[in-house]
């Protein structure tokens, strides 16, 4: 606009950010610009989609009659899902469409991050040494926390929105310290930073310590005297040009891996074989709803769904009586009332299961009309993903229906197996229960009645053995061994009794059995161990169970960095 003279001074462009009533503004400023021949820039169109039927109409109004030099620019937020494509067909097919593309890669992030400044900035600080080594470790830090998100869960637990905003104002709040101290305040620049800048946007309280974590390695005294990496093999480098730096990237920055974030190789694979999974399931999602499978195919859509339904309900045993198993409990302990609670919410999950598919055994059958829900569970079926109904009532899981129901059965079996006579199990499957939490907090009950010690004063201490399953006969005195866990972001070396960098292709290797014990907060020693988060499925986020110290020799933070977490299924 401004190589060609137009300018909001000139009055000749109109820039109007939409939203608030500003529609009528638009609509008087598309008219006059059409006759003048002026340029008007309309923000954010996704907020007004009532609006846009009025916009599509204007600007073909004006498409036939209008100035040559009349110009429109309009943008968009990205829509977070296909119901939210609002912008109308007319206005799409005869715009040219222009998209913003994020850089991937560490190697584009951190020259996008430092093409922000330029060599005037670098010379804008009397502490010009400290400014500019700061000013570095900023824009990398920058472009790591914004390029983790590619790794998924194991990245972020939720993904963040942060920008380039957010690293200006950071640099500008630097510049305005070291200009007011001689010293380079370094924790308040860490919590500035953190906690307001970039950590304004994180809700997960494990995201935020991540966030904490890198500025804590990238920002502190050692970056001065030339003896900080800020990552394996890419040193800090010292003072240099604006130029310098561009070159000292391209020059010095190894290739891209997941080491360059402190993320174990295992990342890679794992964040790659989701992408790859989620094309497939779109594809297997595109394929004809009708007609045979083809030739060699295995019959049709509807005969692959009813022998898959006749084998479920074949395997579905009957629900829990629960009248019965109350009747059975001579003590209401608190592991007796986890058992009835677990037998309840099986009950809800396994009565829906029967009652859909033998409504839909019916439908298939012509002997009730087909409804909806009934089309939904025959695609979830074919597709062997699992249906709505039964998630609402469900436990977390990403796995797909054969998986899933699997695994169902081996939950049933194993609340059978607990509710013959309410004898505690020898090991648990922490995994297999709907809550949990509240397993856990019966072993901390269980404990603090025994020993008349203040439950809200309990905590558990985790002791990772060096045994598996099968090498115990009965459950301890106190506590519970708990079996089935993984762990994702590193291994656990056994003989040593410490967390361990995992292999290459160990993206979740099993822990021994665990044996969870509870005891008072104040006799419990953290020193050299690592506060690890367990999570039910490896989507983290809500999933989040408990947190176990787990013992390291290792500074703790490279786990938090490499995004280490216990897992009770993946």
């Amino acid at each position: 606009g401004k190589k060609l003279g137009y300018t909001i001074n000139h009055g000749n462009l109109h820039n109007i950010s939409l939203g608030q009533g500003q529609e009528v503004v638009a609509e008087r400023a598309l008219d006059v610009a059409a006759e003048e021949g002026h340029w008007v820039i309309l923000q954010n169109i996704h907020l007004v989609a009532r609006w846009l039927s009025c916009l599509e109409k204007k600007l073909e109004q004006h498409s036939e009659s209008s100035h040559r030099d009349f110009r429109v620019f309009v943008s968009a937020e990205p829509a977070p899902s296909p119901e939210s494509h609002i912008i109308p067909q007319g206005i799409l097919e005869n715009s040219i469409k222009v998209t913003s593309e994020a850089p991937t890669g560490i190697h584009a992030n951190l020259h996008k991050a430092l093409d922000n400044f330029s060599q005037d900035t670098l010379e804008m600080c009397s502490q010009e040494k400290e400014f500019r080594s700061l000013l570095f470790a900023l824009c990398y830090f920058h472009a790591v926390v914004a390029e983790r998100r590619k790794f998924g869960a194991q990245g972020w637990n939720r993904p963040y929105p942060f920008s380039t905003g957010d690293l200006t104002i950071s640099v500008s709040v630097l510049h305005n310290y070291l200009e007011a101290s001689s010293k380079v305040p370094y924790d308040d620049l860490r919590y500035l930073v953190g906690e307001i800048m970039y950590g304004g946007h994180i809700t997960d309280d494990w995201d935020r310590r991540l966030c904490r974590t890198y500025l804590e390695e990238f920002i502190k005294p050692e970056m001065l005297e030339g003896e900080l990496c800020l990552a394996p093999g890419f040193p800090l480098p010292g003072n240099m040009d604006y130029n310098g730096y561009h070159q000292y990237i391209d020059d010095a920055l190894p290739a891209e891996s997941p080491h360059l974030y402190g993320l174990p190789p295992s990342a890679e694979i794992g964040f790659l074989t989701q992408r790859s999974e989620r094309l497939l399931r779109t594809l297997l999602e595109l394929q004809p709803r009708d007609g045979s499978a083809g030739e060699g195919g295995v019959g049709t859509r509807q005969e692959t769904v009813q022998a898959l339904l006749e084998e479920m309900l074949e395997k579905l045993t009957e629900e829990f009586n629960m009248a019965e198993l109350m009747a059975r409990v001579e003590e209401r302990t608190p592991y007796a009332v986890v058992a009835l609670q677990e037998c309840e919410r099986m009950n809800g999950l396994t009565a829906e299961i029967r009652r859909s598919l033998t409504e839909l055994e019916l439908g298939l059958k012509g002997e009730l009309t087909m409804t909806s829900d009934m089309e939904s569970l025959q695609n979830s079926l074919f597709l062997d993903t699992v249906p709505e109904s039964w998630v609402r009532r469900s436990y977390p899981s990403t796995a797909s229906l054969g998986s899933w129901f699997a695994d169902l059965l081996a939950r049933i079996n194993e609340l059978e197996a607990w509710t013959r006579d309410f004898s505690f199990p020898s090991t648990l499957w922490l995994g297999g229960f709907f809550n949990p939490q509240s397993i856990l907090t019966a072993i901390m009950q269980t404990t603090a009645r025994k020993n008349k010690w203040p439950l809200d004063r309990m905590t558990l201490q985790c002791d990772v053995t060096k045994k598996s399953r099968e090498d115990f006969a009965s459950a301890p005195r106190e506590g519970a061994y708990v079996h089935g866990l993984f762990l994702e972001g590193a291994r656990w070396d056994a003989q040593a009794g410490i967390l361990a960098d995992a292999g290459l292709k160990e993206l979740t290797p099993a822990m021994p059995v665990v044996f969870i014990k509870a005891i008072p907060g104040d006799k419990q020693d953290t020193r050299g161990t690592y506060p690890c988060p367990l999570y039910r499925t490896r989507q983290r986020g809500p999933t989040y169970v408990w947190t176990f110290n787990l013992k390291t020799k290792e500074n703790p933070s490279k786990w938090v960095l490499a995004g280490v977490a216990l897992l009770l299924q993946v």
